[in-house]
């Protein structure tokens, strides 16, 4: 029996250490950019253990703006060998709890389409310039809020290889909008989600047909607004909830989704046709 223990507690302490290990390989810094004037101040997250250029995803936040669960997001995606920039849109990496204020900064950003365009690309290009980055192999996702700056992103015309909204309002585009889209798309959607109306969904739906893009839905039964984040009980809102299943399938098929883009073969960090970086266990969870 004293010897199965010593077995146990043997592994577990290689676990844990194997965890540890993993987890101090993702670095992160802060940097700062400007928008006519607006000090915004963004979050790297990249691997250290992957050597080479490597494709680049940028978080854009919720409307709470660039607080832990965006920078924890970035932080998951550089585990998985991406590069990962949490991008602010708000100015000075700023963040709350409280609704009112949060209103009050996404408005400022987002009354003004061209602003609101210009300063997610901005981000973009600082993720482009990156030294570890392949600035061909670019994608972006976002919650929330973000999920409709990353459509603002598609709908510029930006040359992305694919876009992510997770419960996100899914803006409708224009017409010329629509044409300019270049990137692959991928919806992640609760649907008992109070805040996108059924119409909305269909008019969103029917204009990506139109325009002939690539893109999938997916609606999770039962989930609720910002499904993915397991702090959403916490802000008292009606109709935002965290849900666990949604939150892990979605989190899936997002991953197969950049694979499939990047050109990376599933279930693991060879860049087919590029560089093959070392491969370390990597475990870094959300929860």
């Amino acid at each position: 029996m004293r010897c199965v223990q010593a077995v146990c507690l043997l592994f577990s302490g290689l676990v844990l250490l194997a965890a540890t290990t993993a987890e101090s390989e993702v670095q992160s810094k802060t940097v700062e950019y400007t928008d006519s004037g607006v000090v915004l101040k963004g979050y790297f997250a990249w691997d250290d253990a992957v050597e080479g250029r490597r494709p680049g995803v940028v978080v854009a936040h919720e409307w709470w703006g660039l607080n832990d669960y965006a920078r924890r997001r970035a932080r998951m995606l550089a585990a998985m060998g991406y590069v990962a920039f949490a991008l602010d849109m708000y100015g000075e990496g700023k963040a709350t709890e409280h609704g009112a204020e949060a209103k009050a900064w996404m408005e400022q950003v987002n009354r003004d389409i061209a602003v609101w365009q210009r300063r997610a690309l901005l981000g973009v290009e600082v993720l482009r310039q990156h030294d570890f980055v392949d600035p061909s192999r670019i994608a972006a996702i976002g919650y929330c809020f973000g999920g409709a700056t990353v459509m603002q992103m598609a709908y510029s015309g930006a040359d992305l290889k694919g876009i992510v909204s997770f419960h996100g309002p899914l803006p409708v585009a224009t017409p010329e909008q629509d044409g300019a889209i270049k990137a692959r798309i991928l919806v992640e959607h609760g649907y008992d989600d109070p805040f996108v109306p059924a119409e909305r969904i269909a008019r969103f739906q029917a204009s990506l047909d139109q325009a002939d893009v690539d893109w999938e839905m997916d609606v999770y039964g039962g989930a609720q607004h910002s499904f993915t984040n397991p702090s959403a009980d916490r802000y008292g809102i009606e109709g935002v909830h965290y849900d666990a299943r949604a939150d892990r399938r979605s989190w899936a098929h997002m991953r197969l989704f950049l694979e499939e883009i990047f050109g990376r073969q599933a279930g693991s960090r060879v860049l087919l046709g590029g560089e093959r970086p070392a491969v370390r266990p990597q475990r870094i969870s959300i929860r």
